[in-house]
């Protein structure tokens, strides 16, 4: 199951970044069980290379995890804040990435079904001079990242119910 979907954000008249979106042969619970697994953010977001801690509660609004970004020797320490958090179905974060600045990142999960769903993600620019570069050229670089991203989650989630059907709350 690799269905994959764009919108381009000019359905709203271009006032939301576009998405990216992808079916998953797992449950949304299996989706969420990885996106409030912190301790993976690294394994499926492009770019980050560790994550060095993650807080009691993530992903609870206002939780953070704490990662670094980049190839070593040049590696960045930041990190992410839940803004909004609904289980199993919406998490927005604000990925921090400086001297980059932020983005605003939308996850949703939707039900396909008992045994599948599709999850997409919008990501723009929020603050800092990444909001400098002009949308289409943003845009162009974060597609692509973002495409892999779902390919990555949707692979862990799927992996992860195959092996244990059932636990997918569990880690």
């Amino acid at each position: 199951m690799n269905d994959e979907h764009l919108s381009t954000g000019v359905e709203d008249g271009g006032r939301r970044p576009p998405r990216v979106s992808r079916a998953v042969a797992a449950p949304a619970e299996a989706v969420w069980a990885v996106l409030a697994d912190g301790w993976q953010y690294a394994t499926w977001v492009v770019g980050a290379s560790r994550v060095r801690a993650v807080d009691a509660s993530w992903p609870d609004p206002g939780e953070r995890l704490h990662h670094s970004v980049g190839p070593w020797p040049a590696v960045i320490s930041d990190s992410t804040r839940s803004e909004e958090s609904v289980p199993p179905r919406r998490l927005v974060l604000t990925a921090r990435g400086w001297p980059l600045g932020e983005a605003r990142v939308e996850i949703e999960v939707v039900p396909d079904g008992p045994q599948s769903c599709t999850v997409s993600i919008a990501e723009d620019a929020a603050s800092g001079p990444g909001r400098l570069v002009p949308l289409p050229v943003r845009q162009a670089l974060i597609l692509p990242r973002n495409k892999e991203a779902l390919l990555r989650l949707g692979l862990i989630a799927e992996g992860r119910h195959r092996e244990h059907p059932g636990t997918s709350s569990s880690a």
